[in-house]
């Protein structure tokens, strides 16, 4: 069979006008259909409303009322060009100027009636498929929407559960990976079970010209997305979209529900928040609690999952696509910061920290491999030193996001590393000491014993996948924080470690 053309999906999802060439238009009518009854006129639904619509991580109030009634959604497309990730931007397509798009809650029973706007400014007509919408197209065969021209359409929301709605227009894949997605809960007429925090986080996945971390305005590459081979793979939009700042807060105590979608287009997603245990899953967005006490779920590509959890320890806990290399290498990784009094008989924290040594117990061996560590000769950068500190600024600041984005989840944040793990950044003998063997162990990687700030590691470090530019960045910001001091790495002292590595 042969693929669908542009054009048919084109003409599949969008609206037919009501005659043809040639064709008698249909008759007129002065009533409703034999069987309907007239719009507005639905016995069940009470009054009218103007929708909440909510940015990520924020979610709408939850609803109160007893009875079904009149929603007004308006929601408007806009292209714009947005942060992807610190020193990346990217040309979103989105619904409500945000990726994911504004998030929707309305109750079963409800009469919605739905509103899409496109900017003047787009470049592109879209329209809106909304998984909770029973009718042709999930209502996208009724909101094809030209630049600067706005549809309505309206619909009952028949069956509660927690929905995907997306851009249905060809080509669809493109519109979606641009970022037009968001979720739509219809809350059933009895209502969810309370907690005290609700959240809103929606992954994606981007297919960018440019690699992880290359900077500029990066255009879309339809060969990597036909591939199924992401540059990135995000929470709500961006790296680093729930970090720092951005981070979920709650306090011990609370439960927490998360409504979790993946608008994809292709990627499965392995939803895991590291340290926790889900209380309750509802599976793919429906409302029948079929799993508790979860460790990760699955998101499909188009489908969702509500989960929620009971907070009974503080702490930083992680938010991931357990897809691992998509959490740390790819940007699908969030915070939750929980503040609150420590619970012992939960988590203990750590008790006994002692050397073991296995079967390396060897006499003599420790003193064997104890090196001495040389000091490399410094280079001057620039003969105008106030040339030079704003070099080194730029670098600093640049290697700054590198290090959030790539290092930070084994290094920690303020460069302590995990005792007898991952060895300190922060006032590093073993760093400062010898620039190129920094710079070698940041492209080969690292492994074997060292020894840091006295204390012996033994662990692996793999290869860190970052341009030569980037590199220099990222060292010269960690050889001057956290009480390191020393001077730039220059790009040119990068570029010659890598080729004396390549010719080794």
């Amino acid at each position: 069979m042969k693929p669908l053309s542009a054009a048919l999906l084109a003409f599949l999802f969008t609206a037919l006008p009501a005659t043809t060439h040639g064709a008698e238009p249909p008759p007129t009518t002065t009533g409703p259909l034999p069987g309907t009854a007239a719009k507005g006129t639905d016995p069940e639904i009470v009054g009218e409303e103007k929708a909440v619509l909510t940015p990520a991580p924020n979610v709408p109030p939850p609803i109160r009322r007893k009875h079904a009634t009149k929603v007004v959604v308006k929601l408007e497309v806009i292209e714009v060009v947005k942060r992807m990730a610190d020193g990346v931007d990217y040309l979103f397509w989105t619904f409500g100027g945000d990726v994911p798009g504004l998030f929707i809650r309305v109750r079963e029973g409800d009469l919605v009636e739905f509103h899409l706007g496109n900017h003047p400014t787009s470049k592109m007509p879209h329209n809106i498929d909304l998984h909770a919408v029973t009718g042709p197209g999930g209502g996208a065969t009724s909101s094809f929407t030209a630049p600067g021209h706005s549809s309505q359409f309206s619909f009952k929301a028949l069956n509660p559960g927690l929905f995907v709605y997306h851009c249905a227009t060809a080509p669809v894949g493109m519109h979606v990976a641009n970022g037009m997605y968001g979720l739509i809960l219809v809350e059933p007429k009895e209502g969810l079970p309370p907690v005290d925090k609700e959240f809103y986080v929606m992954q994606g996945d981007f297919y960018t010209k440019g690699k992880f971390g290359e900077e500029g305005l990066q255009p879309f590459d339809q060969q990597k997305a036909e591939d199924e081979k992401p540059s990135y793979v995000l929470f709500n939009g961006a790296v680093g979209s729930l970090v720092g700042d951005k981070a979920l807060k709650a306090n011990v105590g609370e439960r927490v529900r998360l409504f979790v979608g993946n608008g994809g287009p292709n990627l499965t997603s392995s939803f895991h928040v590291i340290g926790e245990i889900f209380d309750h899953v509802y599976q793919e967005g429906g409302m029948k609690l079929l799993q508790e006490n979860v460790q990760t779920t699955i998101v499909p590509a188009g489908g969702s999952a509500i989960v929620d959890f009971k907070l009974d320890v503080p702490g930083t806990f992680i938010l991931v696509d357990h897809a691992l290399f998509r959490a740390f290498n790819k940007g699908a990784l969030g915070m939750l910061n929980v503040e609150g009094p420590q619970n012992l008989l939960v988590y203990s924290g750590k008790e006994v920290d002692a050397t073991y040594l296995g079967d390396y117990a060897l006499p003599g061996s420790a003193d064997s491999r104890v090196a001495a560590l040389q000091s490399d000769l410094k280079r001057v950068i620039a003969a105008d030193p106030k040339i030079a500190a704003i070099g080194k600024d730029l670098f600093i600041e640049k290697g700054k996001r590198i290090y959030a984005q790539t290092c930070f989840a084994c290094h920690q944040a303020e460069g302590q590393g995990i005792s007898g793990v991952f060895p300190p950044l922060a006032k590093s003998d073993y760093l400062m000491a010898d620039k190129a063997r920094a710079i070698r162990g940041v492209i080969n990687g690292q492994s074997g014993e060292i020894i840091v700030n006295g204390q012996k590691y033994n662990g692996v470090m793999p290869p860190v996948l970052l341009s030569d530019e980037q590199i220099a960045h990222v060292l010269t910001f960690v050889r001057n924080a956290w009480g390191n001091t020393g001077d730039i790495v220059t790009v040119e002292e990068v570029q010659k470690v890598h080729a004396e590595s390549v010719n080794q």
